[in-house]
């Protein structure tokens, strides 16, 4: 427990045990009166400062609990300030305080921004829906209380005064408040999790203790029993220092939002404004109909119905104004994702199609690779066997195609098998080469001429050989495919190292300068415009490296593959990439 803790429940335990003194110990009087009222205070005071803090973003960095303490806050500052006006007659004029009491409104009142509060669902995960839209379906209920405590109360004190009745009707209606409150805590504590749980649950205890000493109060008062410092006034202090220590002990307990949000309670607190909407005009007929109340009195409550039922009328207007801008925005969201879902299903489709097709050429390059070394076979023994040097060099010649032909089918079946990652020291331009050879029949379909700057001596980087030609092959075929329409078509290829990485550029003739875009799978990387170059930004990604582009999704006219240096190590241990940070995107 921390010192403030520690202060702030001596403080309070020290104003109750105040209290129970002075019941106890003095009489009748008007001594007693003023020390009660100033204890009574002085705890009102203690338990705002107490509720205060929890407003702070430092206490309630989530918006939900922050709005709910400021609501709790606000119905504490009511209750002080009723408690400064019942003081200003008692302990300032030193009279009683006048029947029927102006101040009861501020008693009413404050009990409806902790309604407020607990109907804001602060233990419940932030949802989607528009925060317009819930402060209005709050704002309604707390216009439907005042309405109510006008129409039934405020009549008898204002209009036809009677202070009998409105006594009774004040009562009737504050008791109706205080039912609904604890009903809500019950419901809540029972349905949230962890500190929040535990913070409904007391809340429960001290409104419902400060529920039956105010009813009880209200029995003495009938009976001509209670006084201001009376032992009535004790379960009242208990009630307010323990909703005090509510928000004292709320930084010890554990006020992580642990539940999802649920949308059902929210359309039930909507489903409760409307109600409050559809009550009004029973409210109205109820005033047309009902014997024995004055002229005036009816006419005030048809009048105050009608005004208030035009002012919900407005609020409900704006309402479904928002509620449809915020259903076009998700059918457009859900249109949008059903298009993104639709083309993601064309590139599976597409990939499968890929798979299937390398499974294919796996297939066919092994039954090729037969008759190849048949053929090689014959045209050695046709280079031994003392031939005219005419038909050697045929023969030659045709050993030279099948020798070039078994090194490309070799090279397919090597892209072709699935086999796990092996991480060993490659040299990319040894795979750049192989890359080059297997894309070489495409670039002469479509009259590409390749362009091939290998950088010499450049260090190997610690990578899968398999994979590594497969990004080659991909970032290549990228390039070269939108090719086939210019009117000088080349493909530029070229290796380099910079600094600790070792950087494979993949240009068109017509490529622009603009800079390079970061491209890849990561958080900060432009998304990549298919399903299989998102492959190939994992596989880059997964060796250390990162995949760089010049153009847009709808086309790239430049790659830029960079991959670290393997380090160097002393042991016979395996090398792995330096790794060294890259904070700029070269141009």
């Amino acid at each position: 427990m921390s010192p403030r803790v520690k202060l702030w429940s001596c403080l309070l335990a020290a104003l109750v045990l105040a209290q129970i003194a002075v019941s106890l110990s003095m009489s009748q009087g008007a001594t007693l009166t003023v020390t009660s009222d100033l204890i009574q205070s002085a705890l009102l005071l203690v338990a705002t400062g107490a509720f205060l803090p929890n407003t702070l973003p430092s206490r309630s960095p989530v918006p939900r609990p922050r709005v709910f303490w400021i609501l709790m806050s606000g119905s504490m500052l009511l209750w002080l300030a009723y408690q400064a006006m019942w003081n200003y007659f008692e302990v300032v004029k030193r009279q009683e305080v006048p029947e029927p009491f102006g101040g009861d409104v501020v008693l009413f009142l404050h009990l409806v921004p902790m309604m407020a509060a607990l109907a804001v669902l602060p233990h419940l995960r932030h949802d989607e829906r528009d925060a317009r839209i819930r402060i209005l379906d709050l704002s309604l209920l707390i216009i439907w209380w005042v309405f109510l405590y006008v129409y039934v109360v405020i009549p008898w004190q204002a209009v036809q005064v009677d202070p009998a009745v409105y006594g009774n009707n004040f009562n009737l209606v504050y008791l109706t408040e205080k039912l609904v409150l604890l009903a809500s805590l019950a419901i809540l504590a029972y349905t949230a999790q962890g500190g929040w749980r535990h913070l409904y649950g007391q809340l429960l205890g001290a409104t419902a203790l400060y529920a039956s000493s105010s009813y009880v109060a209200n029995w003495a008062i009938e009976h001509h029993r209670y006084y201001s410092g009376s032992l009535y006034d004790i379960p009242l202090t208990m009630s307010i220092a323990w909703m005090a220590a509510v928000a004292v002990f709320a930084s010890c307990w554990d006020l992580a939002q642990s539940k999802p949000s649920e949308p059902i309670l929210g359309i039930r607190i909507s489903r409760l404004g409307m109600l409050a909407i559809f009550s009004l005009p029973g409210f109205a007929l109820r005033a047309l109909l009902q014997p024995g109340v004055p002229a005036p009195v009816r006419k005030f409550r048809i009048t105050l119905t009608l005004l208030t039922t035009v002012v919900m009328g407005a609020m409900v207007f704006f309402r479904q104004t928002l509620l449809g801008k915020e259903l076009t925005r998700l059918l457009e969201t859900s249109r949008r994702s059903f298009e993104d879902l639709q083309t993601l299903q064309a590139q599976l489709i597409q990939s499968e199609k890929l798979a299937s097709l390398g499974q294919l050429v796996g297939g066919a390059a092994h039954e090729i690779n037969n008759p190849l070394t048949a053929m090689l076979g014959y045209s050695d023994i046709l280079v031994e066997s003392g031939l005219p040097p005419q038909e050697r060099r045929l023969a030659d010649r045709i050993a030279e195609q099948v020798r070039r032909t078994k090194t490309l089918v070799a090279n397919l079946l090597t892209f072709a098998r699935e086999t796990p990652a092996r991480m060993t020291p490659v040299d990319v331009n040894s795979v750049l080469r192989t890359a080059m050879r297997l894309i070489a029949p495409q670039l002469e379909g479509q009259h590409t001429t390749l362009h091939l700057v290998l950088g010499s001596s450049l260090p190997p980087v610690v990578a899968d050989s398999n994979q590594l030609l497969h990004v080659c092959l991909h970032l290549a075929g990228q390039i070269a495919g939108p090719l086939h329409s210019d009117a000088h078509p080349g493909l530029y290829v070229q290796t380099r190292q910079d600094n600790h990485f070792v950087l494979l550029d993949f240009r068109s003739n017509s490529a622009s300068s603009e800079p390079y875009q970061l491209l890849g799978t990561s958080e900060g990387g432009n998304k990549p415009s298919t399903l299989s170059l998102s492959a190939c930004c994992r596989i880059v990604e997964e060796h250390g490296g990162r995949i760089l582009a010049r153009g847009s999704r709808g086309g790239y006219a430049a790659f830029r593959l960079e991959l670290p240096v393997a380090a160097k190590t002393s042991t016979g241990s395996s090398p792995s990439p330096v790794n060294p940070t890259r904070t700029a995107v070269r141009s």
